[in-house]
């Protein structure tokens, strides 16, 4: 028998918990059972009509070829004035890459950086991939535990603290996943003072949820705060919750020339450009009418105060009040240490998730997941009818744990 042998760097990384609690909510509905999943960060929404005949048009024209490793010319070229449009910020297409998903361009971004040992500074709770994707390439994720009393933010004084000789990367995330914390022009500017002090870091800032965001709060893009750090800023964006483009797998980076670069290098090995037929709709994504995306932030506007009300309600539960994304990141510390009335133990937050999954079919996805334990973060992107019946469902869980 022949024995496959795997690299010993896969040892030090997970399957997405995300991707593996749907996978067990998947097979809990195939054996029959009733269950609803708010697990995975993903709009219910269809991908907005011009951009689908958008598509359909570029495959009638040909435009099913391969094409340029960074993305074609038009797309690039859109990017850019978006990026000077929405985030007052210059860009020229050789400092554009476009991937299948905004997680390539990190995963690009770290294979083309990092060296053994070097260290990348995470705010916690951060989302489920980043220190994996660091681990891959030798990195040492550095964990800087937030709090919710600091609305999840990373303070300048964590910062400062956390950078040494051998930091590389500092990873930031507004709006977040999983909190929905979104940081001010104020906040960015101190921590831009203290990384002005460390040439050495560099920034990745995940603007992935960019277009949801929820009033007062405004977005604001690092760079924008801070030009002077500009040339050592990685932008990671996409279509897939802005437009409800999830499946067409297009992100975006927006970097440096030399970084972008190493980038198209790696990326030229390894998937080439994304999909042709992605490309041309991701052009009319961002050219074309943005009605939808201000509906479909609406909808998930009117969702978010649903869900914060339903859950509020609940006997011991503490729910975060998102300003930005589309998740619920809510405190189940009241229940540790307690049973449930069939005898389940509540020693984690993830036997608070699997408890809620197999006793009552809901699945959401444990803090414990992105690095802070005791919290379970919940999707609103679902429909209204599936949204009410889960805080039913959740509802009835706590009163069970005595």
């Amino acid at each position: 028998m022949t024995m496959i042998k795997l690299a010993t760097r896969l040892s030090k990384v997970r399957v997405s918990p995300t991707v593996d609690i749907s996978n067990r909510a998947r097979a809990l509905r195939d054996e029959g059972h009733d269950v609803i999943s708010l697990a995975a960060g993903e709009p219910n929404f269809d991908t907005p009509l011009n951009i689908q005949q958008a598509a359909t048009k570029a495959m009638q024209a040909g435009e099913t070829h391969y094409t340029m490793v960074e993305g074609i010319l038009p797309l690039r070229q859109a990017i850019c004035d978006k990026l000077k449009t929405d985030n007052g910020l210059d860009y020229d297409p050789p400092e554009i890459i476009v991937s299948a998903g905004g997680k390539q361009i990190i995963y690009n971004a770290m294979m083309a950086t990092l060296e053994i040992g070097d260290e990348v500074i995470i705010p916690a709770p951060y989302w489920v991939s980043y220190p994996d994707i660091a681990l891959l390439f030798g990195g040492e994720p550095v964990i800087v535990q937030t709090t919710q009393e600091a609305s999840f933010k990373i303070t300048p004084d964590q910062l400062s603290k956390s950078i040494t000789s051998k930091s590389r990367w500092l990873f930031l995330n507004s709006p977040s996943n999983p909190t929905g914390a979104v940081y001010t022009r104020e906040e960015f500017q101190a921590l831009g003072e203290v990384l002005l002090e460390h040439p050495n870091v560099m920034i990745m800032t995940d603007d992935i949820y960019e277009k949801v965001i929820y009033a007062p709060s405004t977005f604001v893009n690092f760079c924008e705060v801070n030009p002077q750090l500009k040339s050592r800023t990685l932008i990671v964006n996409g279509l897939s919750k802005s437009h409800a483009m999830t499946g067409w797998r297009l992100g975006y980076g927006a970097a440096p020339e030399e970084l972008i670069k190493g980038m198209k290098k790696l990326q030229g090995q390894s998937s080439l450009a994304p999909c042709s037929i992605s490309q041309w709709a991701g052009v009319e994504a961002l050219s074309g009418p943005q009605d939808a995306v201000k509906e479909m932030a609406d909808e998930f506007s009117s969702r978010k105060e649903l869900m914060l009300n339903a859950i509020n309600k609940i006997d011991g539960l503490d729910c975060f009040d998102p300003a930005g994304a589309f998740y619920l990141f809510v405190s189940v510390k009241q229940f540790i240490g307690k049973s449930t009335i069939k005898g389940r133990t509540i020693a984690s937050d993830t036997d608070w998730v699997m408890g809620l999954m197999e006793e009552q079919g809901v699945s959401v996805v444990p803090g414990s997941a992105f690095g802070s334990d005791g919290y379970f973060r919940l999707s609103f992107a679902a429909a209204e009818a599936d949204l009410v019946a889960s805080c039913e469902r959740i509802a009835r869980f706590c009163e069970s744990i005595g």
